[in-house]
């Protein structure tokens, strides 16, 4: 049987990942456990789904993972998640927010509150973790990965017009610290998911559920929705060696959707 190196240069590297407690944040911390990189994985208290299930995950996958509660509207609380990785593991080389809330409101329902509510987590949550993150990244750089949406990354959504302000406005973050942090090694870039099958999109109250996303399945050109592994696998792939000259860019992972001819 022949032993396979890998050369994608995470072995060894150390990950922060916020809304790691379920969904992509967890099957990320599950991809770079197969890769050979630790992770701290940052979840929120209030969250219903047990942090514990992503830490067993890891195990499963021979890797390490370090639990830490977070509530990324505080800058207090995410800068200790980023210096959770150099207390734990002594460094500090990628960062990937996918921490994010969803709420349906229309416009005549649209408060102040409501408003700041969305962005201080789906967009200011993710300026507080690269901020944090950038200060512990050394000579050797790092990488960062936002996680937008296919609702503001390309399309608008009725009753989520600040959802899809957020995700609009991490296009604009991540170019602008592409170019900022570019001298310094560290790599900025954006996915857009498009339809995946997560515990937000379940959500039939405040997003598609189970029916709706297999009726919006049938649009996609690859006949279904996209797993969270699948994008995963994509987030662990922007935030190796192997895409060293990517930065700045928005990666649309949607099975085909946003190129099929409307019929």
């Amino acid at each position: 049987m022949n032993n396979l190196v890998r050369d994608d240069g995470l072995e060894g590297k150390v990950a922060v990942i916020s809304g790691a407690g379920s969904g992509i944040g967890r099957a990320l911390a599950v991809a770079y456990a197969r890769a050979g990189a630790k992770t701290v994985a940052g979840y929120y208290p209030g969250d219903p789904h047990d942090v514990q299930e992503t830490v067993d995950a890891v195990r499963a996958a021979g890797g390490e993972c370090h639990p830490v509660a977070v509530d990324v509207r505080s800058t207090e609380q995410v800068d200790a998640l980023a210096e959770q990785a150099i207390q734990r593991f002594g460094s500090l080389d990628i960062a990937v927010a996918s921490a994010g809330i969803l709420r349906r409101a229309p416009l005549a329902e649209m408060t102040d509150q409501v408003w700041d509510d969305m962005l201080s987590v789906d967009l200011t949550g993710v300026l507080r973790l690269f901020r944090s993150s950038a200060r512990h990244m050394g000579d050797s750089g790092g990488s960062m990965v936002a996680v937008s949406s296919i609702a503001g990354g390309v399309y608008g959504w009725d009753d989520h017009a600040h959802y899809a302000a957020s995700k609009s406005g991490l296009l604009g973050l991540c170019r602008s610290l592409a170019t900022e942090l570019a001298p310094r090694g560290i790599r900025v870039n954006t996915v857009i998911p498009g339809l995946i099958e997560s515990p937000q999109s379940l959500d039939a109250k405040n997003s598609l559920g189970a029916e709706g996303l297999k009726a919006a399945g049938k649009l996609i050109p690859k006949g279904r929705v996209g797993t969270v592994d699948e994008l995963a696998r994509t987030i662990r792939f922007l935030t190796s060696d192997d895409a060293a000259y990517i930065t700045g860019q928005q990666l649309i992972v949607d099975g085909g959707l946003t190129v099929r001819w409307p019929s």
